[in-house]
């Protein structure tokens, strides 16, 4: 990737930037040598999701442009709960259960950064390291002495939920704010740290972390924030069917992630082109000419899903997510191996399952919602209709008559029946 001379114009270009603090200083900051970057990434979950390639990728961005990144896991932090974003408390999650999600997110975030390239070879860090041997007095006389109760409560994540009587804040929460700035000291001291990125959203703490690092150590450090992503509808960005959509193969299979980007708005084909790849503008603009001429053939969408299906499972995942998207959509499921069927009953496809010997067509139809009429109602007569307009299909043949049976002798490896509607309607039926 050629090295972008202003490189937080290039950020705010691919829609990467929301907040900069001293632009000027900091843009002569990176401009004069390699500086060290980092991001923090709290273990909520045992997966981080999609919403977490911004940071990834971001933090990847700064590393070819000769700085290093790193990725801080929130073993401490993910312990306490971040009030940002939030309307009500976190749940605390015991320590054994937050171990074992730093674990497996340690495994994946290593996947988005280079680890052994020199100089600017990225580093993972764990803030439970610095953070369980921090006494309380040391912690109170030396960390707390520099925060203002007055300007810890105007932050925003704070000041939302004090405004309303019915949740408030518990002091663990409040208290999110001084261990993140300290994070932010050790980083500094340890690696000479001098940039700290996150959401928009964390910026009240990101600052807090700057004056601290002022206050202790008399040094200048930045801070910049990429924006919440949205839908061109203006939804969260992230969730597929009101469920995240996880970088963890095991509970979003390459095929579901393959999907959710080719089916993305065509509004937010290009942006997402921007901010998810590192494609260069050559490529950007050859792409944004295909998708303005002829959106339809949904070139853009097509190598967006693609770009980032590599990212986040190979080569492997690529021809899993082309294949399995072929066989279903040239009606050639009996293509489909055992494993990859029984990748689409894990996520990939709404499923029904069947523990009786055999089930009518018209059942299928009926439980699995396909038999839906335009007033939104589901019944045996929608059935019939579209068996009679030649709608239907199961494991690629078309169905003409009401009278079938799906069985474990004619399901595919002798478990699954692929039942389609249409061109794109598709339920999987699994036989018990």
């Amino acid at each position: 990737m050629t090295q972008e001379p202003d490189f937080l114009e290039h950020l705010r270009d691919l829609g990467l930037l929301a907040q900069v603090s001293n632009e000027d200083a900091f843009a002569e900051h990176l401009g004069s040598g390699s500086r060290t970057v980092y991001c923090g990434f709290d273990p909520t979950a045992d997966s981080l999701h999609v919403g977490n390639l911004v940071p990834l990728l971001a933090l990847r961005r700064f590393q070819l442009q000769g700085h290093r990144p790193i990725l801080l896991v929130g073993g401490a932090t993910g312990m306490i709960g971040d009030p940002g974003g939030r309307a009500d408390e976190r749940e605390l999650k015991p320590a054994e259960v937050v171990a074992n999600f730093v674990e497996k997110i340690r495994t994946q975030a290593s996947n988005f950064l280079d680890f052994d390239c020199g100089e600017n070879s990225a580093i993972l860090v764990n803030n439970i390291e610095w953070t369980q041997e921090l006494g309380v007095i040391d912690y109170l006389r030396n960390i707390g002495k520099h925060f203002s109760v007055n300007t810890m409560m105007q932050k925003e994540s704070v000041r939302r939920r004090l405004e309303d009587d019915s949740l408030g804040i518990s002091y663990t929460e409040f208290s999110y704010m001084i261990l993140q700035s300290y994070d932010f000291l050790v980083l500094h001291r340890r690696y000479d740290c001098s940039i700290q990125m996150g959401g928009s959203d964390q910026w009240g703490n990101i600052i807090s972390g700057m004056d601290l690092i002022r206050r202790m150590e008399g040094k200048q450090v930045y801070a910049l924030t990429y924006p919440l992503i949205t839908r061109a509808d203006g939804t969260k960005f992230g969730k597929s069917v009101g469920d995240s959509v996880w970088l963890d193969a095991g509970k979003t299979s390459p095929f579901s992630i393959y999907q959710f980007w080719r089916n993305c708005a065509d509004e937010d084909a290009m942006r997402f082109l921007k901010i998810f790849t590192f494609l260069d503008q050559a490529e950007l603009n050859r792409l944004q000419d295909a998708h303005d001429q002829d959106p339809g053939m949904r070139t853009a969408h097509i190598f967006l899903a693609g770009e980032v299906t590599r990212l986040v499972h190979g080569e492997n995942g690529v021809e899993t997510a082309l294949r399995i998207t072929d066989a279903l959509f040239s009606d050639s499921p009996d293509k489909l191996s055992a494993s990859d069927l029984d990748q689409l009953a894990l996520d990939g496809l709404p499923s029904l399952k069947i523990e009786t010997e055999k089930v009518g067509i018209l059942e299928v139809l009926v439980e699995s919602g396909l038999a839906v009429t335009p007033r939104g109602e589901v019944t045996r007569g929608q059935a019939k209709k579209l068996i009679m307009s030649r709608a239907v299909s199961v494991n690629g043949n078309k169905i003409t008559s009401d009278d079938v049976w799906l069985t474990k002798d004619n399901a595919l490896h002798g478990r699954f029946h692929v039942v389609q509607k249409g061109k794109k309607q598709h339920h999987l039926v699994v036989m018990g």
